[in-house]
């Protein structure tokens, strides 16, 4: 493998979300090819908001039981632990680039993980934090 790719929640949830053909298409063809020639990254927080943000409302992407299915399909990958140095380091991260300090989390994740890129629609296309590229998925 070439390079770390860190997976934000909202790439995840595309694959399941059906009422949005074109993003879960393109979800699933960027994963596919990522898998292929890239370590895939996530953390204890994209695995925790996957399954809240397919289960949730009043129309759910999916069940409980799929939605569980997801995240331990997930948590077979490179999972990054949010533990309390990485938080003191997101809100050092949301302070100086003003992001609110879930971004910041995901941002500094993929940094200390290795990552050479974000896959995200949550920040703008381009950006770099640290040597970590932001891609969206879906531009």
């Amino acid at each position: 493998m070439n390079a770390r790719v860190f997976v934000d929640t909202n790439v995840w949830a595309y694959v399941f979300d059906a009422a949005d053909r074109t993003k879960q298409k393109a979800a699933r063809r960027r994963l596919d090819e990522e898998r292929k020639r890239s370590e895939l990254v996530v953390s204890t927080q994209v695995m925790q908001e996957l399954f809240v943000c397919l289960t949730r409302g009043q129309h759910p992407i999916t069940t409980a039981e799929r939605a569980e299915r997801a995240v331990r399909d997930v948590s077979a990958l490179t999972v990054v632990q949010i533990d309390t140095p990485l938080v003191l380091a997101a809100i050092a991260v949301s302070r100086q680039q003003s992001l609110s300090l879930w971004d910041a989390l995901i941002v500094q994740s993929a940094t200390t993980s290795g990552c050479s890129v974000l896959l995200t629609e949550d920040l703008s296309h381009g950006q770099i934090f640290d040597g970590v590229r932001v891609e969206n998925p879906f531009r």
